[in-house]
């Protein structure tokens, strides 16, 4: 179990791999990086598409990678592994905060308490997204 996070050390993955991100159309590569609960490093870039609204951003395609490897499973479960911290930078390595669309992805992947790097520092995820509808909601909807 991960008890200590180093910012420093994803955005340094995240800006790797925003190196590597394909943005012909906007111009605007971005980069992202998360630890697990096991450890695990994953990282990942946005990939834009002609037809704009098919692109994937970085932080979704985190999510993929994570869950194509093994290394995220059942989400948002205490018995799971899940995103523990995520950092995102831009095309000059500037942290930016996920969009709202992000937030809610990133939220069934690692709840509330997953720390979010921000250009103010590390925030918990429920902070950037309160009252966010979330995995319990069906849970209780489906008397689970």
């Amino acid at each position: 179990m991960v008890t200590h996070v180093d910012f420093d050390v994803l955005r340094k993955c995240a800006v790797d791999a925003m190196t590597r991100a394909y943005a012909p159309y906007s111009g605007f590569p971005v980069g992202a990086s998360a630890i697990t609960s096991e450890g695990e490093l994953i990282s990942a870039a946005n990939v834009e598409n002609v037809s704009y609204g098919l692109g994937l951003c970085a932080e979704v395609a985190l999510v993929s990678v994570g869950v194509s490897r093994g290394a995220l499973v059942e989400p948002s479960r205490v018995s799971g592994r899940r995103l523990v911290a995520v950092a995102v930078v831009d095309g000059d390595g500037r942290v930016l905060t996920p969009c709202g669309r992000c937030r809610q992805v990133l939220l069934e992947f690692g709840g509330p308490e997953l720390m979010i790097d921000t250009v103010d520092g590390p925030r918990p995820l429920g902070e950037l997204l309160p009252d966010a509808f979330g995995p319990a909601d069906l849970d209780r909807v489906r008397g689970a």
